[in-house]
């Protein structure tokens, strides 16, 4: 079993500037923002007014709309975003054994818009009132469950909440259960959806999200010395991922192999990284010895990037103690937050794409607004300019309050 090779053969998302792969691509490498004032609720009260928020949703036309009501909108998001990973790979489920097909879709809070929608009922009218729905349509694992129900797949089933490094937990562990001989085909990525009044608060109490709300587009600035913390988004990122002999003998697209899995705990803070970043390196580390892969073939490196003060510097430094500490001599790295904003559990999934689509096009995202890089933050960050660089391996970083670290390589196919 240890020759099994990961293919990733779909890719599906759901982000504020829509679902088409190749749009929201194209809207990647041209450096448009995904981020905009929230229009849902008032945030008047906020400090932080501004989200890469979905005010378009209309549902999933292909599923039932009673179905839809009994999802969360985080659950929603998963399974619209499954769908079009599903119909961009062309693998049929209804021709593959259900037991060697599975599904891991993580998120970091789940159903947070269900709980407080729930809770304030209990509030107002009492416990009577409470849904029977609420507790499957607020659990973290109800993405991977709908998704599983929808295409009748009955082989591993899994969801990781380890926040925002959820995404890449789940598809690191998606790979391995292909890797191992448990499953032929994962369905893998995360989801949320957070840009809701509980959910903006609770972040803008611990004093993580950007104030500019005067300058949305130019809100999420990583890496910058002006940057102020990270800005809300919310949306899916999906992928199917293939053993690479099924995923050839069905003549599948590859858009790359899942080459490598890294992960680390920072055994140091709940909220704040450890500004060494000694945990981070590691699961870079782990991730690129898992691949057979030399530092030096590295090409580029999508950055957990977040813009915020401490994590920049923190992951820059992971950064070097890898690639070493002179600039010349690490690979490219751009963020892609600086557009998307931060996906929290579904970042991972939506930049796990970015990076097929990267090794597939060879062309790298950049990292836009940074107009006056931070002293410590000296890298080549891919500065608001898209760049052809065609890279042959890159690797993707997700880090989550908790101290939870990952890190993703893949091969170009």
């Amino acid at each position: 079993m240890a020759d099994r090779r990961v293919a990733i053969t779909g890719l599906g998302c759901i982000t504020s500037r829509g679902a088409d792969l190749e749009q929201v691509w194209n809207d990647l490498l041209d450096g448009k923002s995904f981020i905009q004032s929230i229009r849902s609720f008032d945030t008047s009260a906020y400090t932080s007014q501004i989200a890469g928020e979905i005010d378009t949703w209309e549902g999933i036309p292909s599923v039932d709309s009673r179905d839809l009501k009994r999802m969360d909108r985080f659950a929603q998001f998963a399974l619209g975003a499954a769908i079009h990973a599903v119909e961009d790979s062309g693998i049929d489920f209804t021709k593959e054994d259900p037991w060697r097909c599975g599904v891991n879709i993580g998120s970091g809070v789940g159903g947070i818009g269900e709980f407080a929608d729930g809770h304030k009922k209990l509030l107002d009218k009492g416990p009577s009132r409470v849904s029977p729905f609420m507790v499957p349509k607020l659990m973290c694992n109800a993405g991977s469950g709908n998704v599983s129900i929808h295409f009748g797949i009955k082989g591993p089933n899994s969801a990781i909440a380890t926040a925002c490094a959820s995404a890449g937990h789940s598809l690191g562990e998606a790979a391995q259960a292909i890797r191992h001989g448990v499953a032929d085909v994962m369905i893998a990525g995360g989801s949320e959806a957070a840009v809701t009044p509980m959910g903006l608060a609770c972040f803008v109490a611990i004093k993580a999200l950007s104030r500019r709300n005067d300058d949305p587009t130019a809100a999420s600035r990583p890496f910058d010395k002006d940057r102020d913390g990270f800005v809300l988004a919310e949306g899916a990122g999906i992928l199917v991922l293939e053993e690479m002999e099924h995923a050839k003998a069905r003549g599948a697209t590859i858009y790359a192999e899942l080459a490598g899995y890294g992960q680390s705990a920072d055994g140091y803070h709940i909220t704040a990284p450890d500004e060494a970043g000694t945990g981070a390196a590691h699961a870079v580390e782990q991730a690129l010895k898992d691949g057979g892969i030399n530092p030096t073939d590295v090409d580029y490196i999508n950055a957990h990037g977040t813009s915020t003060p401490l994590g920049d510097v923190a992951e820059t430094r992971a950064i070097k103690r890898i690639f070493g500490a002179d600039p010349a001599g690490v690979p490219a790295v751009s963020s892609t937050k600086s557009m998307t904003g931060h996906l929290l559990g579904a970042s991972g999934g939506l930049e796990a794409i970015a990076v097929c689509k990267a090794l597939q096009t060879g062309n790298v995202p950049p990292t836009i607004n940074l107009a006056q890089p931070d002293d410590e933050c000296d890298l080549d960050y891919v500065p608001n300019t898209a760049r052809q660089i065609n890279p042959t391996i890159a690797i993707s970083n997700s880090f989550g309050f908790g101290g939870h670290n990952v890190c993703l390589a893949f091969r170009k196919a």
